[in-house]
């Protein structure tokens, strides 16, 4: 089936005089997760994962995946002739030296300019123009290959109370006027969806786990056009948007609508629009390239926001501690595994009050698998879990309050040392970066060493981030916040933290065909003391959650360290204990137990 459609995609190729074709893993607006309609990748290489790109050339077809993948790539490629490439691996050409290799003189890349983003495409149109090659941008030939392609996701919208988003869509629009006035524009673009809907105190169901609505939206001095599909919008929505005033215009119609525009200052954030988009807009006018000042303003919660998202914590913390305790009573009595304990802590978050959905694809992982930090259970690699080793997962929800996110590595049964050395490392990174204290100015990449020390000091280090950004009832992973010992610039995450962010402390420790632990907090910045070196600020948890104590192995811990664990366990019973029943209370306050230092230890 795979090498048919293929067959059939380098007919369409050869038809429109192309060279080599790029299929991404992406939507129109380079949303992390992608709908049905968008799984294009997918449809021609037969391979699943949710990151990767594809490139068929007249006679090859290689997919390039992350390390993540290595594995499942590896099963689901099997009989066909794609090739898999391992990013990062030795030997290994990235994909646009690749393409460049592919195309030939006076050659002709192809592919749909709204799934690559601009940063990409201008930087393969600049890479070919060296051998006088060209790029066809506005054919989507996967769509005349694919007959039974879903449709594109059409929602229903639905208005966020102001009771709930804290400040009126009135607001955040005036407030957005005034930085374009700032930065001297006169157009601002937006095709980030977590922004739109921020902005606009709107929600939708077009992204996976995310409640966003496909659309763009253009910000002028008088006018705010919101392009969407106008079916979506019952009566009462249209009319909320006619009071902020918003017109409402079809979906696609952002494409004529750039085109149109003459001798304007336009205001957008060039790498997360996409390539036609950026084609479409004339030379008259000129671009200011910036971070969408709604990103800034969206990171920093109100207090409304914050509120809520402290409420939904301990909602969600009591789901936790259930699930916890489940495990824990029920390994090797009943079958159980990673999906058996997944859909169990699926259903129990559904079943919750003010639940909307997952706010992303739970990570549930046994033994080795968890060794893969971005693991996901399939039919295949599903495995049993027994009364012995580690169990991760790694889950969160939706909610009318907020987004949760939260990791625990659980003990199922005996441990070896080692699995207790590391999984005790981990925990005293996430304690001591949740206790830092530090000056206003600082970044994530201040930060990050609060965590790892633990491990440099070992030659250990895990490979990725210690903490990204969380939105409230918005995307689980939200700039520009995060936390991390290296910069990635393409990543946009590393802004000087202000009071009323909100990030991950996740750190982990993943050992190939052994083990896997991450634990993770969620965590409000705070302002703390101000002095003479200016203001001071710290981290407050937001999740409340017990860490299995059967893992942790007290001699390695410093006096500080386990002070720092028995005062997060006392709020954790403090939070979640009075909505408990009787039984479920006295587990918890044996599972939040205090543990005494070690005596040698600091």
């Amino acid at each position: 089936m795979i090498e048919a459609r293929l067959v059939h995609l380098r007919q369409l190729m050869n038809e429109k005089g192309m060279d080599a074709y790029l299929i991404p893993t992406a939507d129109f607006h380079e949303s992390e997760y992608v709908g049905e309609y968008f799984k294009c990748r997918s449809f021609m290489s037969g391979f699943t994962g949710s990151a990767g790109s594809l490139v068929v050339t007249p006679n090859d077809a290689a997919l390039w995946v992350d390390g993540r993948y290595f594995v499942q790539a590896g099963e689901q490629l099997k009989g066909s002739t794609i090739r898999m490439m391992k990013m990062g691996e030795e030997g290994v050409p990235e994909i646009e030296n690749f393409i460049v290799e592919a195309v030939p003189e006076q050659g002709c890349l192809g592919f749909d300019g709204r799934v690559v983003n601009s940063f990409t495409g201008k930087k393969l149109e600049k890479l070919l123009s060296r051998k006088k090659a060209c790029i066809k941008y506005e054919e989507d030939l996967v769509d005349l290959v694919w007959k039974d392609r879903p449709s594109i996701s059409a929602e229903p919208v639905w208005i966020f109370k102001e009771s709930y988003a804290g400040k009126s869509g009135k607001e955040k629009i005036a407030d957005l006027r005034a930085a374009m006035e700032k930065e001297g524009t006169t157009v601002h673009v937006l095709t980030t969806l977590d922004d739109i809907a921020w902005l606009l105190n709107i929600r939708g169901n077009d992204v996976p786990c995310n409640p966003v609505v496909l659309s763009y939206l253009a910000v002028t001095v008088d006018q705010v056009i919101l392009f969407a599909n106008p079916q979506v919008f019952g009566q009462k929505e249209k009319e909320y948007l006619e009071q902020l005033p918003v017109r409402l215009c079809p979906y696609n119609q952002i494409y004529s609508y750039i085109h149109d525009l003459r001798g304007e200052t336009i205001l957008l954030e060039k790498e997360r629009v996409n390539y036609r988009m950026l084609k479409e807009i004339h030379p008259s006018n000129t671009i200011i390239s910036r971070m969408n000042p709604t990103v800034l303003a969206k990171a920093v919660k109100n207090p409304v926001e914050i509120q809520h998202m402290k409420e939904v914590h301990v909602k969600d913390g009591v789901v936790m501690t259930r699930f916890l305790r489940w495990m824990k009573e029920n390994v090797g009595k009943i079958p159980m595994d990673e999906r058996s304990a997944e859909q169990k802590l699926d259903s129990m978050r559904r079943e919750t009050e003010g639940n909307l959905g997952l706010s992303f694809e739970t990570i549930s992982a046994y033994g080795p698998n968890a060794a893969m930090c971005h693991y996901s259970a399939t039919e295949e690699s599903n495995t049993v879990i027994q009364n012995k080793g580690f169990y991760l997962v790694d889950s969160g929800g939706q909610y009318y309050e907020g987004t949760t996110d939260i990791t625990r590595t659980i003990a199922m049964g005996p441990l070896t040392q080692e699995e207790k050395e590391h999984y005790t490392l981990v925990l005293m990174a996430m304690l001591r970066l949740g206790a830092v204290k530090f000056p206003y100015g600082s970044r994530g990449l201040t930060l990050d060493y609060a965590a790892r020390q633990v491990f440099w000091d070992r030659g250990l280090n895990f490979n990725h981030g210690t903490g990204h950004g969380v939105g409230c009832l918005l995307n689980v992973h939200e700039r520009p916040v995060g936390i991390r010992w290296k910069m990635v610039p393409e990543r946009m995450d590393s802004c000087v933290l202000e009071a009323g962010m909100i990030t991950s402390n996740e750190p982990g420790l993943y050992i190939e065909g052994s083990h896997g632990i991450r634990t993770e907090n969620l965590m409000l910045c705070v302002e703390d003391e101000k002095n003479e070196y200016g203001q001071f600020l710290r981290f407050e948890y937001l999740t409340y959650v017990p860490i299995d104590l059967d893992g942790v192995e007290p001699s390695l811990m410093t006096k500080g360290d386990i002070q720092l664990l028995n005062d997060y366990h006392k709020k954790v019973y403090e939070k979640i204990s009075p909505y408990l029943e009787d039984e479920e209370r006295e587990w918890l306050k044996a599972a939040t137990r205090a543990l005494s230092p070690a005596a040698e230890n600091d």
